[in-house]
C-alpha cells in the first residue's frame, strides 16, 4: 500500500529540508523551495509508480527548481558612460591609528602569558590555527579555546573600550 502524500511529508519533511538547505544559502529560501518541489510532488503523485524512489523524485524535483530559478534571476546591468565612483571615505588620522596600536598592544601584554604568545601566533604573525599548536606545542582544541578567550579578554578590556 502507497503512503499518502501528508504521511510522506510529516515523515520525511526533515530529511528533505536538509537538502534544500544544501541547494540554498538562505533558510527562508530553502523553505520556499522544498514548498515549491513538495507541490510538483503532489501533482504527480498518483503517477509515481515506485513509492519506495520518492526521496530522489523530490531531490530531483529541488535541484530542477533551484536551476530554473537560478537560470532566471534577473541581472539587472547596464553600460553608462560614466563610472559612478563613490565618494572617497576620509582617511584616518595617523596619530589616531598609532594610538590605537598603542592601546591594542598595552591590552595584548596584559593577557596571561600562554594566551598572549598564542594570539600574537595567531594575529601578528598570521599562522594557521595548526601552525600555531605545532608551534606552542598544543593540541588545536586547545590553541581555539585559548584563543577566544583571549579575545574575549580583549574585548572587555576597559582602555580599548574607550577608544570604541
Amino acid at each position: 500500500m502507497f503512503p499518502s502524500f501528508s504521511s510522506y511529508v510529516r515523515a520525511r519533511g526533515p530529511v528533505l529540508l536538509r537538502a534544500a538547505r544544501s541547494l540554498s544559502a538562505n533558510p527562508n529560501d530553502a523553505e520556499d523551495l522544498l514548498q515549491t518541489a513538495l507541490a510538483k510532488t503532489y501533482v504527480a503523485w498518483e503517477r509515481i509508480e515506485d513509492h519506495r524512489a520518492l526521496d530522489g523524485y523530490v531531490r530531483r524535483a529541488l535541484i530542477n527548481t533551484r536551476t530554473s530559478q537560478w537560470r532566471k534571476r534577473r541581472v539587472e546591468e547596464f553600460a553608462v558612460d560614466e563610472l559612478p565612483e563613490p565618494d572617497p571615505l576620509p582617511s584616518p588620522d595617523p596619530a589616531e591609528l598609532e594610538g590605537l596600536r598603542d592601546a591594542m598592544w598595552r591590552a595584548v601584554m596584559r593577557l596571561p602569558a600562554r594566551q598572549r604568545a598564542m594570539v600574537v601566533l595567531r594575529y601578528y604573525e598570521d599562522l594557521s590555527e595548526a601552525q600555531t599548536a605545532e608551534v606552542m606545542e598544543v593540541s588545536v582544541g586547545t590553541v581555539k579555546s585559548a584563543v577566544s578567550r583571549a579575545l574575549a579578554k580583549l574585548r572587555q578590556d576597559p582602555e580599548l573600550a574607550m577608544i570604541a
